[in-house]
C-alpha cells in the first residue's frame, strides 16, 4: 500500500470506521459521514497543493483532469481493488477544489442481506413497464437496485443494459447478459445511450438517474415498447414521484406524458434510511404497485388518490412510508425521535417522541441530582 494513491489512506480509514462518504475541502481536515453524521478523520488541514495532488492522482485517464479544469465539475469511479469502488464527485467551492467520494461496496449485497421487502422479488419478475426506485441522496437507491438486478441475474435469463454516470456496481454475467455503459465514456449522454439501447434488443434497461426531461421521455418510450425499465429519482414518496415526472415537462406536453406514464408505470419503491438504535442505519420503504385504478388516477391528475391505492393494497405488499417507519419503531430498531423526523405525517409520532423524551429526562434526573 506504500505506492498507492494518497487519497486511499482516507478511504481505508473511513471504511474501517463504517463510513459511507469522504468529504474533502481546502482549509479543512478530511471528514467522513459515519452512520449519518459527519466526523473529522484527523486534524491535518488540507492545503491547495495537497488537494490538487490527491485529486489528480486518481483522475485517470488524463483527459478527465482537463475536463475538470474546464467544467469545474467531474463525476467518475475510483476503485481500491479487492476492497471497494467509490463514486467520485470533484467540484470547485469557495475555498477551491473539493471532492466527495461515496463508497460502492465491491460485494453486491443480496435482497436478503439488505432485508428488503419480499414484494421486490415480484417486481423483478415483471416483463415490461417502468419501475422507479426513489429517495434522497444517500438513501441507498443504487444499492437496492443492484440487489434487484443481482436477483434477476440469478433467477432469469435476460439481456440487461445499465446506463450510469459513472458505473457503480459491476455485475458479472451469470444467467443474464449484462452490458454496462458509462455516460461520458461509452456514450455522449443519457438520451444517446437510451436511443442506442432501443436498438440493442434489451429485456431490461437500468437508467442510473432520470435527470432531464429527454431522459425521462425516452425511458417512458422504452417502457411502452415492451422493455422493463428501472430508473431513479430524488423523491421521497410515490405521489411526489409521479408529480416530479409530469412537472419536468412544459405544460403543453404534460397531458401526453400523463398518458405515457399511466400506460407503463408498474411500481414506485421509495426508500429512506433511518438511524438505528446503537448505531448503523436501516431502510424504510413506501411501495406502490400497479392497480386497476392507478392508470386513470395518473391520467386525470388525481394524485391524492395514490394514498388510497397504497392503503387498499396492503395485502399485495403495498405500504406507506409512515407504516414502514411504524414497523421499525414497534420492533425497537429506531427511536420515536427518528420516526418523527422521517415521517410524512409527523403528528402520528409526536406524542410518542414526547413520551420518549420525558422518559429520558426522568432517567437522567437522579444522575444529575447526585452531581
Amino acid at each position: 500500500m506504500a505506492d498507492e494513491p494518497m487519497i486511499n489512506k482516507y478511504l481505508r480509514q473511513m471504511l474501517e470506521m463504517g463510513g459511507s462518504d469522504l468529504h474533502l475541502s481546502i482549509n479543512f481536515p478530511a471528514k467522513a459521514r459515519i452512520h449519518g453524521n459527519i466526523q473529522c478523520l484527523d486534524d491535518d488541514v488540507l492545503d491547495a497543493d495537497r488537494m490538487e495532488q490527491m485529486l489528480r492522482e486518481i483522475c485517470l485517464p488524463a483527459w478527465r483532469w482537463t475536463d475538470f479544469m474546464k467544467r469545474r465539475d467531474l463525476d467518475f469511479a475510483h476503485e481500491i481493488p479487492g476492497l471497494a469502488r467509490f463514486r467520485c464527485n470533484y467540484m470547485y467551492n469557495y475555498h477551491g477544489m473539493g471532492a466527495v467520494l461515496r463508497q460502492i461496496p465491491s460485494k453486491i449485497l443480496t435482497m436478503e442481506d439488505l432485508h428488503l421487502p419480499e414484494v421486490l422479488k415480484e417486481i423483478c419478475a415483471y416483463k415490461s413497464g417502468l419501475v422507479l426506485v426513489t429517495g434522497p441522496t444517500g438513501s441507498g437507491k443504487s444499492t437496492t437496485l443492484a440487489a434487484m438486478i443481482d436477483y434477476i441475474n440469478d433467477n432469469y435469463s435476460k439481456h440487461i443494459i445499465t446506463i450510469e454516470d459513472p458505473i457503480e456496481f459491476v455485475h458479472p454475467s451469470k444467467n443474464c447478459t449484462i452490458v454496462h455503459r458509462e455516460v461520458g465514456i461509452h456514450s455522449h449522454s443519457f438520451p444517446d445511450a437510451l436511443r442506442g439501447a432501443m436498438r440493442s434488443d434489451p429485456d431490461i434497461v437500468l437508467i442510473g438517474e432520470m435527470r432531464e426531461n429527454e431522459t425521462i421521455r425516452l425511458g417512458l418510450t422504452c417502457a411502452t415498447m415492451g422493455m422493463l425499465v428501472f430508473g431513479t429519482l430524488h423523491t421521497n414518496n410515490a405521489p411526489k414521484t409521479i408529480d416530479r415526472i409530469i412537472d419536468a415537462f412544459p405544460s403543453d406536453e404534460q397531458a401526453q406524458i400523463r398518458t405515457m406514464l399511466a400506460s407503463c408505470l408498474q411500481s414506485v419503491v421509495s426508500q429512506l434510511l433511518c438511524r438505528k438504535k446503537g448505531g448503523g442505519r436501516i431502510a424504510v420503504h413506501e411501495i406502490l404497485l400497479w392497480a386497476d385504478g392507478l392508470p386513470n388516477t395518473i391520467r386525470e391528475g388525481q394524485i391524492a388518490n395514490i394514498r388510497t391505492i397504497i392503503d387498499a393494497g396492503g395485502g399485495r405488499g403495498m405500504q406507506s412510508m409512515d407504516n414502514s417507519i411504524q414497523k421499525q419503531l414497534d420492533a425497537g430498531l429506531i427511536s420515536a425521535e427518528e420516526a418523527y423526523m422521517k415521517a410524512s405525517d409527523k403528528s402520528r409520532f409526536l406524542k410518542l417522541m414526547e413520551e420518549e423524551e420525558a422518559a429520558k429526562n426522568a432517567a437522567a434526573a437522579p444522575a444529575a441530582a447526585q452531581k
